[in-house]
C-alpha cells in the first residue's frame, strides 16, 4: 500500500512538472509615440452617425426612388432656406465673419494670364452644401485656450453639411440633426465660425457663387501621408558626399548636437520621422476662376493640402492685406442679387477661353 501512495504522488509531481506555466514579465518603455494614427473624434453635438445594416423590407420602387434622390442635387436648387423662422441679417462690416465652404479636391489645371504667363490651378468642387443649424454665442462654447478662464464669446457658429447619403445607412438620432432643418442627410459636417451678422437660416443652400474671382482664401485640409521619411525627403537636406571616404551615411543628416554649457540635442532639431498626415492651413490663396454651373473653384497654385478626392475647408483669408472688401454677404442669394451670375467667371488678370488671344490694331495712315 505504501509503495502505491509513493508511486502515485511521485506521477503527481510529475505532472505538475509538465504543466505550462504563464511568466509575465513587464518591459519597461520610455516616451511616447511620436505620430499615434489619427482617430474621428465626435463633438459633443454630433451623434453616432453609422450603424449595423439590416434589411428595411423595401419595395424595389421604393429602393430605387431614394436612390434617385439622395443621387440627385435638388439641394443646390433650393433659393429659398426652408426653415420659416427668419434671422435677422445687417450689411456686412469689416468686423464681420462669414461662413465657409466644404469642397472636395478634384484635381490640378493649367491656365493663363493675360501676359502668356502659364500657371497652375487647383480644382475644389463645391458639393450639396446646406446649412444644418445655426449655434447663436449665447449656446457656442468652443474650446479657447486662454490663461484667462472667462472668455466672452461674441461669435457663433454654422453648422454646414456637404455630400448627401442614403438615410436608410444613418441612425435615427444622426438623421434628426437634418429633419429638424428638412434637409437631405449629409455624410460631412463641419462647424464654421461666424459673426452674428452673417447667420443663415437652416436649410439655405450654398454654391462657388460664395466667393468672387479674384478673391483670396484659405484652404484647410489633411496633408498626403508619407510615412517614416528621412531627413533628405523630409526636409530636403543636402546629404553626405557620395564618395571621398563616406561609407554608410550618404543620406544621414549629420550632426545633430550642441557643444559646450547645453551638450545636448535642442528641441525642434529637424530628425528622420513621420511625414504627412497633418491639418494644414494654406492661407492666401487666389481665385481665378468660377463655374456656376458645376460649382468649380480654380484657385492658384498646385499645393492645396490633401490627395485628389480628399475633402478640404475653404475660408475667408485672414491676411490684412488681402480681405475681401465687398463680398456677397452673408452669402450670395440669387432672389437678392441683380441677374443671374454667368456660367465662368474669371478674374482680371485670367485669360479665358472664349477671349481672342492676339488682337490687331488698325494702322495708321
Amino acid at each position: 500500500m505504501t509503495s502505491i501512495l509513493k508511486t502515485f504522488n511521485s506521477f503527481q509531481l510529475f505532472n505538475k512538472c509538465l504543466k505550462p506555466r504563464l511568466d509575465m514579465m513587464a518591459v519597461l518603455t520610455r516616451g511616447r509615440r511620436q505620430n499615434p494614427p489619427p482617430r474621428k473624434r465626435h463633438p459633443e453635438w454630433l451623434p453616432k452617425p453609422t450603424r449595423v445594416l439590416y434589411d428595411e423590407v423595401l419595395t424595389p420602387e421604393n429602393k430605387e426612388f431614394i436612390s434617385e434622390y439622395v443621387a440627385s442635387n435638388d439641394g443646390l436648387h433650393n433659393k429659398s432656406p426652408l426653415n420659416a423662422e427668419l434671422i435677422p441679417t445687417t450689411p456686412w462690416t469689416p468686423k464681420s465673419k462669414r461662413t465657409g465652404l466644404i469642397g472636395k479636391k478634384i484635381g490640378v489645371y493649367p491656365m493663363w494670364l493675360k501676359n502668356g504667363t502659364r500657371v497652375l490651378a487647383t480644382l475644389i468642387q463645391i458639393i450639396d452644401n446646406e446649412v444644418v443649424k445655426y449655434i447663436p454665442p449665447e449656446e457656442f462654447n468652443p474650446v479657447v485656450h486662454s490663461k484667462h478662464k472667462h472668455v466672452k464669446v461674441k461669435n457663433g457658429s454654422l453648422v454646414l453639411g456637404a455630400i448627401n447619403i442614403d438615410p436608410q445607412k444613418l441612425t435615427k438620432e444622426y438623421f434628426g440633426i437634418f429633419s429638424k432643418a428638412g434637409v437631405t442627410p449629409k455624410k460631412i459636417l463641419m462647424r464654421f465660425v461666424v459673426s452674428p451678422n452673417a447667420a443663415l437660416q437652416p436649410g439655405t443652400s450654398l454654391s462657388a457663387a460664395h466667393f468672387k474671382p479674384g478673391e483670396f482664401l484659405d484652404i484647410r485640409g489633411k496633408t498626403i501621408d508619407r510615412g517614416f521619411q528621412g531627413v533628405m525627403k523630409r526636409w530636403g537636406f543636402k546629404g553626405m558626399p557620395a564618395s571621398h571616404g563616406i561609407t554608410k551615411s550618404h543620406r544621414r543628416g549629420g550632426n545633430i548636437g550642441a557643444g559646450g554649457g547645453r551638450a545636448r540635442v535642442m528641441p525642434g532639431t529637424k530628425m528622420p520621422g513621420h511625414k504627412g498626415n497633418r491639418w494644414r492651413i494654406l492661407k492666401g490663396v487666389k481665385i481665378l476662376r468660377i463655374n456656376t454651373k458645376y460649382n468649380v473653384l480654380w484657385v492658384l497654385g498646385p499645393n492645396i493640402p490633401g490627395e485628389v478626392n480628399t475633402m478640404c475647408y475653404l475660408y475667408d483669408t485672414i491676411i490684412p492685406t488681402k480681405k475681401n472688401t465687398s463680398p456677397y454677404f452673408p452669402t450670395y442669394l440669387q432672389d437678392e442679387q441683380t441677374g443671374e451670375l454667368p456660367e465662368n467667371l474669371y478674374a482680371d488678370d485670367v485669360q479665358a477661353f472664349n477671349d481672342p488671344n492676339i488682337v490687331f490694331e488698325p494702322e495708321s495712315s
